[in-house]
């Protein structure tokens, strides 16, 4: 698969730059598991602002725009929520009115992070638009949609584009669909359950994505505790997002592949300090190391006592530590078959 459609490498989501050699930005995933209720959802901002997330994103949506009110429950939701209840009956609770989503986007600009939403619908993503996000998530569950992401992307804002359960050539379609009018795109790859297997993590995905897409990638992580994103960081993930919940046992269909408050501080932490390891692109010595090479690297001296006009060979020159002063033993071709211009003693550090 060619590289014929090129994103920009280099986005601003409000201040903060995503790039290839920026640090990750790091999404703390609220989702739906404030409940339907205001409070929670401030004081899981509160969290999100305390771990050092620089993003915390909610979902906006209409069940009855979302889903007809006969469609099962997910597998993982049948497990984490009430069987007796629709798919319709569960999202029903956990819809965020228009007012509240700017009471949310308020207080995250009173205090300090990017509030980011999902719509995942056609009348929410109108509806949000008052907000003027700096930016979108696309679900995995509309990776497939073409008209919606058509529509989100005329927007014009950066979008994080989820692509769980999809398949490759999937993933190309969406992006086609996308790229005529907007090219601030980040890739994500995602498994989309709640938790999943460590089998299930396949990050070499990402290989596969920078091999055939021009594009920004990151991984949105549903594996469990701490678990995969910090190992896709090296992998060339620009962006990481992680769901967290203030408590694993409440009710609701996400809280239990969820971190807990500790846990987001801990994998924020993690992030960051993969960062701090992967340093920069260019080789030299840092900046620590330049008395160290002083030391420790070693220099051109005479292996024995050496006579004016003899020549340089490699029986009569050797390489030792010398402090950092004269000839690099990297130049050796270059001293090999020169005439010594003086007499040198045995250990005399050579000069041409």
């Amino acid at each position: 698969m060619k590289k014929e459609m090129i994103f920009n490498k280099k986005l601003f989501i409000q201040k903060k730059l995503i790039s290839v050699d920026s640090p990750t930005f790091i999404i703390a995933e609220a989702g739906v598991n404030h409940g339907g209720d205001i409070s929670i959802a401030k004081k899981l901002i509160d969290v999100a602002i305390d771990s050092g997330a620089d993003a915390v994103k909610f979902q906006a949506f209409n069940a009855s725009d979302l889903i007809l009110k006969n469609v099962e429950k997910a597998p993982y939701q049948k497990g984490t929520t009430d069987n007796k209840e629709s798919q319709f009956e569960m999202l029903s609770a956990l819809e965020l009115s228009e007012s509240q989503n700017l009471e949310l986007k308020s207080y995250c600009n009173q205090n300090g992070i990017i509030f980011i939403t999902t719509p995942f619908d056609e009348v929410s993503l109108e509806n949000i638009q008052f907000l003027d996000l700096p930016a979108y998530k696309v679900s995995s569950t509309d990776l497939t949609n073409l008209l919606f992401l058509k529509k989100v992307a005329i927007k014009g804002k950066p979008i994080f584009l989820s692509t769980g359960m999809s398949y490759m050539s999937e993933v190309q379609m969406a992006l086609e669909a996308i790229y005529p009018f907007n090219k601030d795109v980040v890739l994500l790859h995602c498994t989309a359950n709640y938790p999943i297997k460590d089998i299930e993590v396949n990050l070499n995905v990402l290989n596969t994505y920078k091999e055939n897409f021009d594009i920004l990638i990151g991984y949105s992580d549903h594996s469990v505790g701490v678990g995969a994103a910090p190992f896709a960081i090296p992998m060339g993930a620009k962006v990481v997002e992680k769901h967290f919940t203030l408590d694993k046992n409440s009710a609701g269909p996400d809280h239990l592949a969820s971190l807990t408050p500790f846990e987001l501080a801990e994998f924020v932490k993690q992030i960051k300090t993969v960062d701090l390891y992967m340093g920069s692109y260019v080789k030299k010595p840092n900046l620590s190391e330049v008395e160290t090479r002083k030391s420790l690297q070693k220099s051109l001296v005479a292996m024995n006592n050496i006579k004016k006009d003899e020549k340089f060979t490699e029986n009569n020159i050797v390489a030792k530590r010398t402090g950092g002063v004269g000839i690099s033993p990297i130049y050796i071709k270059e001293v090999l078959g020169k005439n010594a211009t003086k007499n040198f003693l045995k250990d005399q550090i050579i000069f041409l």
